[in-house]
């Protein structure tokens, strides 16, 4: 089978599509035909060897696939042939993946394997922050930064579902306009407005209960300073390459919190609910109330492309390789 493979850490251009050996499904584990795979922003830090889990190399990325059941494991139930999405955390720019069941969850009749390939990083983090780290009530005011991005869009989705009214942030006017139709209230270009003020005048000075911010570097601060009493601020990532450096005094004088939010590390942690959170998620999909964004897909051989269009941010929702 073919998979991009990396033997050293660095830039996708040195990197190759190799012909591999065929996997085969281990006890405990699900051999997966891959149709698609998501590309995420953290398959770029895992690449050049800055993310915080580091395969042993050679590595395939690609954290999040959807396809076939092709072989389980001793003690698997999955029929051969089920559609599924799954989680393997690298490995899925691949033509095939084996991984843990655990990670491996059917998906609702009317999924594509490209909607299904963008459907569990984004919503699993996004879900997993608001509900369980930030306890997001309905009625609350929830501050997306970086709205129009995979987990951001998600983000304004679910704290919408949730009952949170939520103000979207984004550089442009037309990433805000998409953040406007997944169901942001109050829209903030912050490349030509000051955040801070911003959200003085939308929310009539008293400011945000939860601030979501998967970009980090010079917006973290101003986010902090517009918590309101007993606010929350979500460490989502750092996708502005750069990791902010909070006074800690601004979370004493609000008694407000900074929560860090890594949804692999819990699921790991905590299987049970993370596979209940992944079946809530997937069930409102199949009720119609998501809706994942995908702006543009490449074949398998187009991933040089595609990191660079989730580095460069460049893209609107979420990027897919076609593996088929």
């Amino acid at each position: 089978m073919r998979a991009v493979l990396i033997r050293a850490y660095g830039q996708p251009d040195e990197f190759v599509i190799e012909a591999v050996p065929a996997k085969h499904a281990g006890r405990g584990e699900v051999l997966i035909g891959v149709k698609a795979c998501g590309v995420n922003f953290l398959d770029s830090l895992m690449v050049a060897g800055n993310y915080q889990v580091r395969p042993p190399l050679p590595m395939t990325p690609g954290a999040e696939v959807a396809g076939v059941v092709k072989e389980v494991g001793a003690g698997v139930a999955l029929p051969v042939g089920t559609r599924v999405l799954a989680i393997p955390g690298y490995g899925g720019y691949a033509e095939e993946v084996a991984l843990d069941a655990a990670r491996v969850f059917p998906i609702p009749a009317q999924m594509d394997f490209v909607t299904a390939a963008a459907f569990p990083i984004a919503y699993a983090t996004a879900h997993h922050a608001l509900k369980d780290r930030a306890q997001l009530e309905a009625g609350e005011t929830l501050l997306v930064l970086g709205a129009a991005g995979g987990v951001g869009l998600a983000a304004i989705e679910l704290g919408a579902l949730m009952g949170a009214r939520v103000i979207a942030c984004a550089s442009s006017d037309a990433k805000l306009a998409l953040c406007q139709q997944y169901g942001a209230e109050a829209l903030i270009n912050y490349s030509d407005s000051n955040l801070r003020e911003r959200v003085k005048e939308l929310t009539g000075g008293e400011g945000v209960d939860v601030v979501f911010d998967p970009v980090g570097g010079a917006y973290a601060e101003p986010a902090v300073r517009s918590l309101r009493f007993a606010g929350r601020y979500l460490v989502i990532g750092f996708a502005s390459g750069a990791i902010p450096s909070i006074p800690l005094n601004l979370v004493l004088l609000k008694i407000s919190s900074i929560i860090g939010v890594f949804w692999g590390g819990y699921f790991q942690a905590r299987p049970a609910q993370g596979a209940a959170n992944m079946a809530e998620l997937l069930d409102w999909y199949g009720q119609g109330r998501l809706h994942p964004h995908v702006s543009d897909t490449f074949p398998l051989n187009g991933y040089r492309e595609a990191l660079a269009a989730v580095t460069e941010r460049r893209v609107h929702g979420k990027v897919v390789l076609r593996v088929e």
